[in-house]
């Protein structure tokens, strides 16, 4: 099937939610205001069971089908914001300096909620959609906290599905995989302690900066002599701080960054392999070294029944041609990859066209695409729960 007529229909409505949302923005697990806006809708649109609070600010729809009993799929969309300020000159720019919506979760949130209206006033299958409103996706790991509510066993989810936009992919088409999709994120702080000591007298001292110098450029390896040339690494050095004065050896130097992997097996290599070297390289220059790492979102990994489904409707609506099924894998990450641990399920992308990057001051979510991305939604729904059932 193409687009539905319904989701042209609306789209113009679901523009004006959209860039309602876009003008308010608000961060991580803040997100009151649009958790307020997502729960009045979907009362508005008659929606059986609305329920607020879940994992701190997480809201989550429960729409009965017409045709009896069976099982209960579940769509999510993420909420929140980031912490930059907005310059893309757009009349529905954000209006709180420092946040803006640079991600399109807005248009997430708008799509979903335009699928729940459709459904809720068709109904036309057995079982039940849980339409999932999700806060605290930019790091705070809002999904884990809903899972870890209990929504999936509240809600009897029997299988997730999630989707986000990506710009350079064309309108009108979709790219998904099975299997990894979206990287682990962990996160590192190292600590390297010298001696300070005057900048003309360096002999008497243990300097730090160039010990964290040789510590980032033996770093590489984990990469280039460690990581098996057919699997996915990241290990990037983003922070390196040291130094007050211009004639004053330091005491300390401080490094951070992220690693990503597609695996956990590569996550745990990784992470033992850096702070190896982190201390090994200290410790041969005559420092000492402590390491911390924060284990972040797990690896996001698509499943398999799930994913064929996902393919099989996106091409309902866009066309096969403008399906990619076996896309290639990301290093940014995603904490739906919480709930795909949860229950099964996939992660799939919808083109938002030539526009900026995601995480870019200039960004905006395409509204061209918001009749795609309701018929996958409401298709996805009504296909899959006939299949289950």
């Amino acid at each position: 099937m193409p687009i539905l007529n319904r989701a042209g229909e609306m789209q113009a409505e679901i523009a004006a939610w959209r860039r309602d949302i876009h003008e308010h923005p608000e961060l991580n697990y803040d997100v009151v205001r649009t958790a307020a806006f997502a729960a009045a809708k979907l009362r508005d649109f008659g929606v059986d069971e609305v329920v607020e609070g879940l994992g701190r600010t997480g809201v989550v729809g429960l729409i009965k089908g017409a045709k009896g009993d069976g099982p209960v799929i579940g769509l999510r969309a993420d909420m929140d914001a980031l912490p930059m300020t907005e310059i893309s000159g757009k009349p529905w720019a954000s209006k709180t300096p420092g946040k803006m919506h640079a991600c399109g979760h807005d248009g997430h949130t708008a799509m979903l909620l335009g699928a729940a209206r459709y459904l809720a006033e068709t109904r036309n299958f057995a079982g039940s959609v849980a339409v999932i409103f999700q806060p605290a996706e930019e790091g705070g790991g809002g999904g884990d906290a809903m899972v870890r509510d209990g929504m999936m066993e509240r809600f009897g989810i029997a299988e997730v599905y999630g989707m986000h936009n990506l710009p350079g992919l064309e309108i009108g088409k979709f790219a998904t995989r099975k299997g990894p999709i979206m990287a682990s994120t962990d996160e590192f702080l190292i600590t390297v302690r010298g001696k300070g000591a005057h900048a003309a007298l360096p002999h008497r001292g243990v300097d730090p900066i160039v010990i964290a110098s040789q510590i980032v450029s033996a770093l590489q390896t984990i990469v280039s002599r460690v990581t098996d040339p057919f699997e996915s690494t990241v290990v990037t050095v983003t922070k390196f701080n040291a130094g007050t004065a211009m004639n004053v050896i330091p005491d300390e130097a401080h490094l951070g960054g992220t690693i990503r992997t597609l695996n956990a097996e590569q996550r745990s290599q990784a992470q033992t392999r850096l702070k190896e070297i982190v201390t090994g390289v200290a410790t041969a220059l005559g420092a000492d070294a402590d390491v911390r790492v924060h284990t972040g979102y797990p690896v996001t990994v698509n499943h398999g029944a799930q994913t064929d489904a996902a393919v099989r409707v996106a091409a309902d609506i866009a066309g096969a041609p403008n399906v990619d099924g076996e896309g290639s894998a990301m290093m940014g990450g995603e904490d739906f990859s919480y709930m795909l641990n949860a229950r099964p399920g996939n992660f799939i992308f919808i083109g938002n066209g030539d526009s900026a990057g995601l995480h870019n001051p200039r960004y905006d979510f395409n509204d061209e695409i918001i009749p795609y991305g309701v018929s996958y939604w409401v298709k996805l729904a009504e296909t899959r729960l006939a299949e289950l059932g």
